[in-house]
C-alpha cells in the first residue's frame, strides 16, 4: 500500500499580529476570558495587499525551495481552503501560475473546512498512484478575518489568517492508514458568494462535543489499521481549534501530552491552514527528523473529520 512521506514544509502568515487586548478594544472581552476558554493569546490578520492567494504562494514557494525539487517534478497541486479570494479561479491555479508548475497535472481547490488539509493529503495520495511523478504540493490556507463578525465575541476571538504547505512523496508503506468522514449539520456555517453578510457562525458547545468524540475515534482507527500504538508515534498534530479540546482528548486517551503539538496560542484557529502551519513550525524548531511517524487529525465544519498517518 502506498503512503505519504513529508519531505519539506513551508508557511506564511500576515505581518499584523492581533492580541486579545487588541480585540478587547472592539468587542467586550479580555485576555483572561479568551485564553482560559481557548488557549489563544493572539492571531494574525491580513491587511493591505496580503490575501489568501499571497499567503498560499509564499508558503508553497518556501516548501518547494526546501524540498530541493524543480517545479516540474510536482505531479499534482491541491489547496485546502474555505476562504479563497475568488469563487473561481481557485487558489491552487494561481499558485500553479506563480510557481511555474506543469500544465498537465491535476490542480484544484478542496473545501472540507478545518479537515481540508487531511482530505487534500488523501486525495493527493490517490492521484499520485496514477501520476508520472511521485511528488505533490499540498497547501492549507485561510483568510478568515474577512469572514468574522467583529460584534460576535464567541467567534471573532477564535480565528486567524495564515497558510502552510508541504511537499509529499508517495512511497510504498505498510504503515499507511487514513480515515475521512462527515456528519452533515449546520453547527458551523458561513454563507457563500452573493450574500450581503457572509460571517462564520458557530454553535461552540455542539462543536466541542463533536470534536472530543471525533479525535479519539480517528486516532484509534489509524493506530488499529496500521497495527501501531501511540508509543510508536512521534507526534500527533490535531487541527488547532481550541486547547481545551486537545487537552480533553489527551486525558481521554491517557496519552503523553508532549506528543500532541499545540501552537494555537499565537495563531488562533486557522481552519485548513492549522496543521501545515504546525508542521512548518515544528520543522523550523528542529522537531521533525527522517523516519518519524506522525498522526494528523482534522475536524470541523460539515461536520467533517479526517485522520492520516504520514512519515518524515
Amino acid at each position: 500500500m502506498n503512503g505519504l512521506q513529508i519531505i519539506a514544509a513551508g508557511a506564511a502568515h500576515p505581518g499584523r499580529s492581533v492580541s486579545n487586548d487588541d480585540l478587547a478594544k472592539v468587542v467586550e472581552t479580555d485576555d483572561e476570558w479568551i485564553y482560559s476558554r481557548t488557549g489563544i493569546h493572539s492571531r494574525f490578520f491580513c491587511e493591505g495587499e496580503e490575501s489568501c492567494v499571497s499567503l498560499a504562494i509564499n508558503a508553497a514557494k518556501l516548501a518547494l525551495e526546501r524540498s530541493g525539487l524543480p517545479a516540474g517534478s510536482i505531479g499534482c497541486c491541491i489547496c485546502a481552503t474555505m476562504s479563497g479570494d475568488y469563487a473561481t479561479p481557485g487558489v491552487s491555479c494561481l499558485v500553479q501560475q506563480a510557481l511555474g508548475l506543469r500544465e498537465d497535472i491535476p490542480v484544484m481547490d478542496l473545501n472540507a473546512a478545518c479537515s481540508g488539509f487531511i482530505y487534500a493529503l488523501e486525495t493527493a495520495r490517490g492521484l499520485l498512484a496514477e501520476a508520472e511523478s511521485p511528488y505533490a504540493l499540498i497547501i492549507g490556507v485561510e483568510q478568515l478575518s474577512r469572514l468574522l463578525d467583529m460584534t460576535d465575541r464567541s467567534t471573532c476571538v477564535l480565528f486567524g489568517d495564515g497558510g502552510g504547505a508541504v511537499v509529499v512523496r508517495c512511497i510504498p508503506s505498510a504503515a499507511h492508514a487514513a480515515i475521512l468522514g462527515a456528519r452533515g449539520g449546520m453547527q458551523i456555517c458561513c454563507r457563500g458568494a452573493g450574500y450581503e453578510h457572509s460571517y462564520i457562525e458557530m454553535d461552540g458547545k455542539a462543536v466541542f462535543r463533536f470534536a472530543v468524540e471525533a479525535i479519539p475515534k480517528c486516532i484509534s482507527y489509524l493506530l488499529t489499521h496500521a497495527e501501531l500504538t501511540l508509543e510508536d508515534i512521534d507526534y500527533v498534530i490535531c487541527h488547532q481549534a481550541n486547547a481545551r479540546i486537545i487537552d480533553h482528548c489527551v486525558r481521554k486517551l491517557k496519552a503523553d501530552p508532549g506528543k500532541f503539538y499545540q501552537d494555537m496560542d499565537h495563531f488562533g484557529n486557522t481552519s485548513a491552514a492549522s496543521i501545515p502551519l504546525a508542521l512548518n513550525e515544528m520543522y523550523e524548531n528542529g522537531l521533525l527528523h527522517p523516519g518519524q511517524k506522525l498522526l494528523l487529525v482534522g475536524f470541523g465544519s460539515g461536520l467533517t473529520w479526517g485522520g492520516i498517518l504520514v512519515s518524515i
